[in-house]
């Protein structure tokens, strides 16, 4: 069994979009059949976040932190009580490719770091674009760490530790970790996900906050 963790902190106005992404994904034909369940870990959220969730069908976990990793943390302990062997990540205001697990696990590696495109750069303007591009590559082996378009395997992911409770960067210590353990990461741009900056984030060193100063 594959899992997709999603994060979500009143999400409600891009959640339903991520969750029939993911739910494309599960059907491509590339998985044979192997079952995705979804898993949406709910951090503080008080719109209908929950609601369009459940209804999506999607297992739910609830945390009051305000903080993706941890979320993303409780959505993985989740995902392998259920017995996933796979553990994907992507966030609730992105949307994934049709064969997006397929793109993981054809790699053939413990762990996937993707890359990420925006789906439009809304009110952060041309200066956030012209940041952005020089910056960061879609390109494979660009080491960049995207907590939207990440993938590890369930044994590879115990292995390191899981995700550590740290206020920023927990996906860049996790990856380290994985590393130090001698886990094989793939850095490419086979598995693609789509994303939109966004100036309300949680990951005081990550993506939200270098959109919200443009």
């Amino acid at each position: 069994m594959i899992a997709a963790i999603v994060p979500a902190v009143n999400g409600d106005a891009n959640l339903g979009a991520c969750l029939r992404s993911l739910a494309a994904a599960s059907r491509c034909l590339r998985l044979r059949g192997e079952r995705v369940v979804l898993v949406v870990a709910l951090d503080s959220c008080s719109d209908a976040t929950e609601h369009i969730a459940i209804r999506s069908g999607a297992l739910t976990v609830k945390v009051d932190c305000l903080n993706v990793g941890v979320a993303r943390a409780a959505g993985a302990r989740v995902a392998l009580e259920a017995g996933a062997h796979w553990l994907a990540f992507t966030d609730a205001n992105s949307v994934v490719a049709p064969d997006w697990f397929a793109a993981q696990l054809s790699l053939g590696t413990d762990a996937v770091c993707g890359t990420v495109a925006m789906i439009d750069w809304g009110s952060c303007g041309a200066l956030l674009q012209q940041d952005y591009h020089p910056t960061f590559t879609d390109a494979n082996d660009q080491r960049h760490i995207h907590g939207s378009n990440m993938g590890v395997s369930a044994q590879a992911y115990r292995r390191a530790g899981g995700l550590a409770p740290l206020a920023s960067g927990q996906n860049v210590a996790l990856v380290e970790a994985l590393e130090r353990s001698g886990a094989s990461v793939a850095w490419s741009t086979a598995p693609r996900v789509l994303t939109s900056p966004r100036r309300k984030y949680r990951a005081p060193s990550g993506f939200g906050r270098y959109a919200s100063v443009h």
